[in-house]
């Protein structure tokens, strides 16, 4: 991944709907706000998309049936919550997403490199949001 596209990735704003009024911002390499610590918990989480692979724009129709498959991929596995979210970059750029608690680095790796991201967000409880870079 180049530079300016790691930059992008590091500068943008991921925000988390908790309820219908409420929404949380997490950035890269500080601590989840206070509401959001609390919904986690003790759990892992994960901010993820199946939105625009690889960094590249697609069909709004392809889009939104690969986060339907990705949604449904997340509601199989016991334990696992999933919040609406959107990512925002500052040049514009925008993509639904998804807030999961409950699901292991392994099987997050696994969703999104099936679904042709580059890197995608996560921490442990009481971490640090941390960009993970996929290979």
């Amino acid at each position: 991944m180049d530079e300016a596209l790691l930059e992008a990735f590091r500068s943008t704003t991921y925000h988390v709907c908790l309820d219908t009024v409420r929404w949380a911002v997490i950035r890269v390499d500080l601590p989840l706000p206070a509401p959001l610590a609390a919904a986690v918990g003790a759990q892992a989480w994960a901010f993820i998309t199946a939105w625009n692979p690889q960094a590249r724009r697609r069909p709004p129709a392809e889009n939104e049936a690969a986060q339907r498959e990705l949604l449904a991929s997340l509601e199989q596995q016991a334990g696992v919550r999933v919040y609406p979210a959107i990512g925002v970059g500052t040049s514009g750029w925008s993509e639904p997403s998804l807030f999961v608690t409950g699901v292991d680095v392994a099987a997050l790796d696994q969703l999104t490199r099936a679904h042709g991201q580059l890197a995608y967000v996560h921490g442990e409880a009481g971490g640090h949001a941390t960009l993970r870079v996929l290979d």
